[in-house]
């Protein structure tokens, strides 16, 4: 701790003072307070001195800072102990409970928001919306308690006047899931009265000073606290109750309070509010209501009828033995009496209603541990401090007895359970002594001979039993024990009154309570008629609180448990609860008694320290072990910083491993083995294999991450394999299918009209598309083999043709002659050549004159591609004129000639120097041949006389291009 803090900042452990003694441990927390560090070690204990301002040590940060880290690797802080209790409740499974204690005034609220605060922040890294809900529920409900639970009082502006004790509840993530609200004895009698300088609960000053003017309209109430008996005392002060009343109406509506029970619990305290100010007089022989306007607006905020509550408020129903009800009235004193009883049992109940309420929002639901894991748990307990005032009642002798029994447990378990584990693992040690509060314990709640026994006693004893009886009898049963007396039993002592005071001298001092009061106190009683009035009443809300109303007055019950009886148990229950868990301790010290910065009171500080026993827990501490664990324990979180123990270690015992593990590291010097346990003197041992763990589990983690993924990589390919093999039977499966089926279909194609061009093909699997396609390929050459092998050789020619001009006229243009024969030779077309105009000549000579005319021109060296003779062709010249020519085409060479004069050469040209034909794409007969030498000629091939819808243009297209294919 040296190494984080300066020494000018003292010893932030007081295990590390040089001597423990009082005056060093005082001199070493004074210096702390003025330097701002409120916070100090003593092992594991936090021990926290109020700073009475805020300091900037609570940030994301500093929380940050904190998270994760072991107990010693930082300064002192709550959130140091907060974080130890979620670790060892996370990492062990084991239930934990932070013990926050002091005298009132020391800072125990605040301490247990911080808590609360780090826990939330911690936790959910995923931000999940149902922890995020529960969350928000549990910080939410401190807002709303502290304002119907707390007040202010001469010591402290906010203390706690009921106990809590709230248990958050984990999953197996350490994410909170739920939690419980324990309170412990409201000190309700602060409804009626409070002592000079003090105020009523906040939740009554909040409503008049916070309230919209439509809300105290509603309730009838004036915005000024001195205008009601309740409030008057504390009319004057105000701790910023208009903003804290908006912070608990939107924490209400956070929890799930609806809109309806948020008004019917400012009903209540507005009923309460109207109840103080209700006066009686009386005529002689009634006792009259000043003011029935305030019992109607009783009434109507209490959803009751106005004669109901009046006459409730003024008389009192009561059985005879013969089983007759006859009605009582009231005098002044019993009216007044009844109607305070009846406002401190409205307000009583209505803060166990709304912690109830909570809880049910709260509590964990529908959990199976089998499904979710083992539920752990995390307890806080911010709970009364000890208290001494000039008036001590009821209220503060169960608030100092409730003290004793945590103090009884601080020595249990810090000091005596120590100290006596070391001498039953026969560990050598040197016996401290320290102040065993047992007998104070013993003189308030022994059976038959303790205080709340005879307090009991004298409530049950028939007859009329006044205080001053009961301290009677206290004086004669109790006037031999040291820590009781009297002025009865002490005459000479002067500060104590006769028949009205004893004093008990408890661990924190000496305490003087007046007895005034303390029967009807325990007794706690409350007229049936107030019972029956509230059950009665058509607000649900109401009617929940009060479910003892329905029974009837003639009904005989047990008689009920006192109200110190039932604290007792309540506060053994709570202990024992403690008791089952690991503790953590928040030791809070309150500095002066003026809530001031910077004043530090020695002597007030030095009582605490002292009734604490916090010298007592240094020197236990110091001379003992910090660290204890048994030996399986020790061995399974450490056993892989050490090669002898890890995976598992071959040797006789779990102890001779643990020796391996401590010899290895060399700290043989810090330790002492037990019987069953090791025991470590100082944290840094255990920080440094703590350390040594953290370093080593990622490596361990990736081990076990590499063996996993390698499982897991087996188990993938043995699958990957399995759905390989399966895939390839399936698409095995799948090409027979597809070859059966497409044999199926195709089977009788040789038999029909079409050769199966109309048959419809199976669509193929994936592996056969492009197989597939060559079978289309080849079922399309053989369905065209089909078709042509019954066309006669003679006929071949003009098909190759026709098909080569397909493939290249398709699309450019609609006709191009495909239905009609192509002749080739038009000369020897008997009915082209009638429409030539050589009526001289015979036909037959004519024909036989062209052919010969024909054969001399090619000279028998090339066989003829295409003619188109005379009228059938027309050459544009550069002056727009047009003279008939013919084409002739031949394999060799194109001619152009003139068929008026037999045919005469007037043009040739190779047909290897064509290298393209150009044609339109409309119906007109343009053709355009291009040579290499750019002595392009553009021609328009006549249509015919006799049918003069001829296109030629394919017939040509066709016939070069099937000749330059081939």
């Amino acid at each position: 701790m040296a190494e984080l803090e300066g020494l000018e900042y003292g010893k932030s452990d007081f295990v590390l003072l040089d001597e423990v003694t009082m005056e060093q441990f005082m001199e070493n927390l004074k210096l702390r307070f003025e330097k701002g560090r409120i916070y100090t070690f003593i092992g594991e204990v936090v021990v926290s001195v109020n700073p009475y301002r805020q300091l900037d040590i609570y940030g994301k940060k500093v929380i940050e800072d904190y998270r994760g880290r072991e107990l010693y690797e930082n300064p002192p802080h709550l959130y140091a102990v907060a974080d130890a209790a979620y670790k060892a409740m996370k990492r062990r499974a084991k239930d934990t409970c932070i013990v926050i204690s002091g005298e009132s005034g020391a800072g125990k609220t605040e301490a247990s928001k911080y808590i609360m605060q780090y826990i939330a922040a911690i936790t959910n890294p995923g931000q999940r919306a149902e922890v995020e809900s529960v969350k928000n529920v549990l910080l939410k409900s401190n807002c709303v308690l502290e304002a119907f639970g707390n007040a202010k009082t001469n010591r402290n502006d906010n203390s706690s006047r009921f106990g809590k004790y709230m248990d958050i509840n984990f999953n197996f993530n350490g994410d909170p899931t739920g939690g419980h609200i324990n309170n412990y004895l409201l000190e309700k009698s602060r409804v009626v009265q409070q002592q000079e300088g003090e105020r009523n609960f906040h939740s009554f000053y909040q409503v008049l000073r916070g309230g919209s003017d439509e809300l105290l309209k509603s309730l009838y109430l004036q915005r000024d606290p001195a205008q009601y008996a309740y409030t008057s005392q504390g009319a004057s002060a105000s701790n910023n109750d208009s903003l804290c009343h908006k912070a608990v109406m939107a924490a209400l509506k956070v929890i799930s309070f609806t809109a309806e029970e948020i008004i019917s619990i400012y009903k209540i305290l507005s009923t309460i509010l109207h109840l103080g100010n209700l006066q009686f007089t009386s005529d002689g022989e009634h006792v009259i209501l000043v003011g029935e306007d305030t019992v109607k607006h009783i009434s109507e905020l209490t959803s009751t009828e106005p004669e109901n509550a009046r006459k409730t408020l003024l008389y009192r129903t009561v059985a005879t033995g013969g089983g007759e009800v006859i009605e009582k009235g009231h005098n002044e004193q019993e009216a007044s009496y009844g109607r305070d009883a009846f406002a401190k049992a409205l307000y009583e109940r209505l803060f166990a209603w709304i912690v109830g309420r909570i809880n049910s929002v709260i509590e964990v639901k529908d959990y199976n541990p089998a499904l979710h894991g083992k539920n752990t748990v995390i307890g806080v307990l911010d709970i009364y401090g000890f208290e001494i005032f000039d008036n001590n009642s009821f209220e503060q002798f169960c608030i100092n007895y409730c003290n004793e029994k945590l103090q009884q447990l601080f020595i249990e378990l810090i000091l005596r359970q120590e100290q006596d584990e070391y001498q039953r693992e026969g560990i050598t040690w040197q016996h401290i002594e320290y102040f065993n509060n047992q007998i104070i314990v013993d003189l308030v709640e022994q059976p038959h001979k303790g205080i709340i026994s005879i307090l009991d006693e004298a409530c049950l004893t028939a007859g009329k039993v006044t205080d001053t009886v009961c301290l009677d009898s206290m004086n004669k049963k109790l006037g031999q024990h040291p820590h009781y007396t009297s002025r009865k039993l002490c005459p000479a002592d002067k500060t104590m009154e006769f028949n009205r005071d004893f004093r008990i001298r408890h661990y924190a001092g000496d305490v003087t309570y007046s007895v005034e009061g303390f029967l009807d106190k325990n007794k706690d009683p409350l007229f049936q008629d107030f019972k029956r009035l509230m059950y009665n009443s058509s607000d649900p809300v109401l009617k929940e609180m009060w479910p003892d109303g329905k029974m009837s007055i003639t009904e005989v019950t047990k008689r009920p448990l006192t109200a110190a009886t039932l604290f007792k148990n309540s506060i053994i229950a709570l202990v024992d609860k403690l008791a089952c868990k690991e503790p953590y301790y928040v030791r809070c010290i309150k500095p002066n008694e003026a809530k001031s910065p910077m004043l530090f009171n020695d002597g007030r500080c030095q009582h605490q320290v002292a009734y604490l026993g916090l010298l007592e827990n240094v020197r236990v501490r110091r001379a003992g072990f910090a660290y204890r664990q048994p030996y399986a324990r020790f061995l399974q979180r450490y056993k892989m910083t050490c090669e002898y123990t890890w995976p598992n270690h071959l040797m006789s015992s779990d102890q001779e491993a643990v020796e391996a593990i401590v010899n290895q590291h060399g700290f043989e010097d810090d330790v002492a083995y037990g019987h069953t346990k090791l025991f470590v003197r100082t944290p840094r041992t255990l920080f440094t294999l703590e350390q040594e763990r953290a370093a080593l589990i990622p490596i361990l983690v990736l081990f076990l991450q590499k063996v996993w993924r390698g499982a897991l990589a087996r188990m993938r390919c043995r699958k990957i394999r399995a759905i390989y093999t399966i895939m390839a039977y399936y698409k095995c499966y799948k090409v027979k299918a597809h070859f059966w089926e497409v044999e199926r279909r195709f089977a009788n194609v040789r038999n029909m009209a079409d050769y199966g061009k109309s048959v419809e093909w199976p669509k193929p699997p994936a592996a056969l598309v492009q197989f597939h396609r060559i079978t289309q390929h080849l079922y399309r050459r053989w369905w065209a083999r089909q078709l042509i092998k019954n066309i006669p050789p003679s006929d071949m020619a003009e098909v190759r043709a026709k098909v080569a001009a397909l493939s290249a006229l398709r699309g450019e243009r609609v006709d191009w002659g495909y239905s009609r024969a192509w002749e080739r030779d038009y000369l020897a077309n008997v009915s082209f050549s009638l429409g030539y105009s050589f009526r001289t000549f015979t036909l037959y000579f004519y024909i036989v004159c062209r052919i010969f005319t024909l054969i001399k021109l090619i000279k028998f060296t090339s066989f003829l591609l295409f003619l188109s003779p005379d009228l059938s062709f027309l050459q544009l010249n550069w002056f727009n004129n047009t003279k008939d020519r013919a084409l002739l085409i031949t394999d060799k060479h194109i001619y152009r000639v003139e068929p008026k004069k037999h045919f005469k050469v007037q043009k040739r040209i190779s047909l290897d120097a064509v290298v393209g034909v150009s044609v339109t794409s409309g119906s007109d007969q343009m053709v355009a041949l291009h040579t290499t030498s750019q002595d392009d000629f553009l021609v328009h091939l006549q249509r015919g006389q006799l049918n003069p819808n001829q296109d030629r243009v394919g017939e040509l297209v066709g016939i070069l291009t099937d000749h330059f294919t081939r």
